[in-house]
């Protein structure tokens, strides 16, 4: 049923779709469904490539039977504030994290980055975390050292000399700064390679090609990034019930 839970024929349907070449928005548009319904659907159980819907299926009846109990004790522990929907809320979190997994980004770092930006406050320490995500304090550890190392989340410490990690309005910022930095030094190997290979091969022209496009992208990335910051620190007008509005300059 459409806005209901997949069934095992959505599943084989999504299978025959994809072994078809069809995009995730044409799949559940025959569906009746969110595209980001498929695409959690489809990275949570192999991707693309590794679909197999029978298997997606009994993984999807082993997650409602853990979940169950989990967010009645979730619901206890961490009361949702603003009268937000618990399950709503989990269903939004898990789609967020299967995008920033579609675009490359490790499941535990797209988790620990999922909960820092949908916690009210934007910090939570490691401890905090752990009890969160229901994992070992190694795994926060390792998913914080590479969120912080691709300039995605800051670290500092609280009035109790704890080490606390946040999101902000900048994280965005400084995450694309990081990455064209990253591009950069992509960009003088390759001409190192040119170097080495001779720049009149077809190696070394291939290189050279690469060089001169990332060197391109770093640079508009750059320039965009920090045209664009402000609008990191602008808020949105809110109307008299709390929903965002447009803003002045909305046509």
């Amino acid at each position: 049923m459409p806005g209901g839970r997949l069934t095992q024929q959505d599943r084989q349907q999504i299978a025959l779709g994809l072994a078809d070449g069809l995009a995730y928005a044409e799949i559940a548009r025959r569906l009746g469904r969110p595209t980001s319904t498929i695409t959690r659907e489809v990275m949570r159980n192999g991707g693309p490539t590794g679909y197999r819907p029978d298997l997606a299926h009994r993984a999807a009846e082993r997650r409602v039977h853990r979940r169950r109990p989990a967010a009645s004790r979730g619901a206890e522990s961490v009361p949702q504030p603003h009268g937000r929907d618990p399950e709503a809320v989990l269903e939004f979190e898990e789609a967020f994290t299967t995008v920033f997994m579609a675009s490359g980004m490790p499941k535990m770092m797209a988790r620990v980055l999922v909960c820092l930006y949908t916690t009210d406050s934007g910090s939570l320490t490691s401890s905090e975390l752990v009890q969160r995500l229901q994992v070992s304090p190694a795994s926060v550890s390792k998913a914080i050292a590479f969120l912080e190392e691709q300039g995605m989340v800051r670290r500092e410490r609280d009035e109790r000399r704890r080490d606390r990690y946040s999101v902000d309005e900048d994280v965005w910022y400084q995450s694309m700064v990081a990455n064209a930095r990253a591009l950069v030094r992509v960009v003088e190997t390759a001409r190192q390679g040119v170097t080495v290979l001779g720049p009149r091969t077809p190696a070394g022209a291939r290189l050279e090609g690469a060089a001169r496009f990332l060197d391109f992208v770093s640079e508009s990335a750059a320039r965009a990034a920090e045209q664009a910051r402000e609008i990191l620190y602008t808020r949105p007008e809110t109307d008299p019930d709390g929903t965002a509005g447009p803003g002045p300059d909305h046509r």
